[in-house]
């Protein structure tokens, strides 16, 4: 264990590292570091915790300043923050290449083994270690998207140590196939396409011209990647976030053979090397008990197959690991990894036995957690306090810090439906 404090302008920092197992059922397969700062505002030092699950897979928490996360500052009028960086990111024991430690020196099998061993149930069991820790007896958690499925994991095996449970845009399928899942979204984001050149007509050739010259090899990032027509539908996800379509015209609006464009479609393509667990684990993140088998690419409609227009969204192609130079050496480990029989996350009974106060924003149009199953996960839970709203989109909490103050009051009960 390491501690270390540090200052920012009415900021205090407590950066703990602890050792934690791989594996925490068998300790025998070695440890890992896991890292968190806890946060605290001038005279917050009494208040309770309230632990951060950020969105992925393969996401680092936030870095705090007195500014940003936006929403950081809302909940330090309530709670200590621990900003939690998920296993395999940040300064986790990070994952950011086969080639290099932890995954240095191990056969693909062996690296895809590792990896089974980021996902929520084990991310949850780090949160135990921190908990127990910080020495409170129980603590509040805010997941936000992948973070909220860790969060329906944590309250299906150790709610016992909630005191209450915020939830933005993460109510996850419960029991659904994975498929069941996919197809949805692709019939989410085809609504969303058609909105959006209802919004900006001109956009639809413009997007059609530059699949075309994508098929044609003439569409290349700045680190020389020719981006796939597959590849680039991906670019469809800034349709489900606060002000992406708006970015999208921008960037559509641009010469394809400018530096500008190149360096802004490199951003808004959403699976990259910056964070490769995101593109490695994504779909791991909906097999709640399944192989997943390249789930998204399977459920394409044939009509989004044949009209180019029709985006995609957090819809993850096999072949980016074949074209993206960071991602292509996780090639092998994504198709293991594709056909690995995944455990069970969230029970279905233990959900219905949480009886603690859970505040959940389901967003009426998320391109990523289609909201009519979160409405069925929300009903499986005995006090769960569900925000049907249209008024944001899948990053709504980064969006505005309304989002927390609005759940606050509900988990509170200060604030009602």
């Amino acid at each position: 264990m390491r501690s270390t404090i540090e200052h920012l302008p009415g900021l205090t920092l407590t950066c703990v590292t602890l050792d934690a197992a791989l594996d925490h059922a068998d300790p025998s397969a070695g440890t890992i570091e896991v890292f968190a700062r806890v946060v605290t505002a001038d005279g917050g030092e009494s208040l309770p915790y309230l632990v951060f699950l950020q969105g992925g897979p393969g996401h680092e928490a936030g870095r705090p300043t007195p500014t940003n996360p936006p929403w950081l500052a809302r909940a330090l009028k309530d709670f200590q923050v621990v900003l939690l960086d998920q296993r395999g990111t940040g300064r986790s024991t990070p994952v950011s290449s086969p080639t290099l430690p932890p995954l240095a020196g191990l056969s693909a099998t062996e690296q895809a083994s590792f990896l089974t061993h980021l996902r929520a149930d084990e991310i949850v069991n780090d949160c135990e270690l921190f908990r127990e820790f910080l020495g409170a007896k129980q603590w509040t958690v805010l997941g936000q998207s992948f973070g909220g499925f860790t969060t329906l994991h944590y309250l299906s095996t150790h709610a016992e140590s909630l005191a209450g449970a915020i939830i933005t845009g993460g109510l996850s399928a419960v029991r659904r196939p994975i498929d069941d899942v996919y197809a949805l979204t692709w019939q989410i984001m085809s609504a969303k396409s058609e909105t959006y050149y209802r919004r900006f007509p001109g956009d639809r050739d413009r997007v059609r011209a530059l699949t075309e010259l994508c098929a044609a090899g003439q569409v290349i990032l700045p680190n020389g990647d020719v981006v796939s027509p597959a590849r680039f539908r991906t670019v469809g996800s800034n349709l489900g976030v606060q002000g992406g379509p708006e970015l999208l015209h921008y960037l559509l609006e641009l010469d394809h053979r400018s530096s500008g464009f190149a360096h802004d479609l490199a951003h808004a393509l959403p699976f990259s090397g910056r964070n490769p667990l995101y593109a490695v684990l994504h779909e791991s993140s909906y097999a709640d008990g399944v192989a997943t088998r390249w789930s998204a690419e399977r459920t394409m409609p044939e009509r989004v197959r044949e009209d180019v227009t029709l985006l995609g969204g957090e819809h993850i192609h096999r072949s980016v690991f074949a074209e993206d130079t960071e991602l292509k050496p996780f090639a092998e480990v994504a198709d293991l990894l594709a056909e690995h029989e995944w455990n069970q996350l969230y029970f279905p009974d233990r959900l219905a036995q949480a009886d603690l106060p859970v505040a959940a924003s389901v967003y009426y149009e998320d391109a990523f957690v289609p909201r009519e199953f979160s409405m069925e996960t929300a009903a499986l839970l005995p006090d769960c306090r569900p925000w049907v709203t249209s008024e944001y989109e899948h990053n709504g909490l980064r969006a505005d810090e309304a989002v927390l103050d609005h759940l606050i009051g509900l988990l509170k009960g200060t604030r009602w439906l």
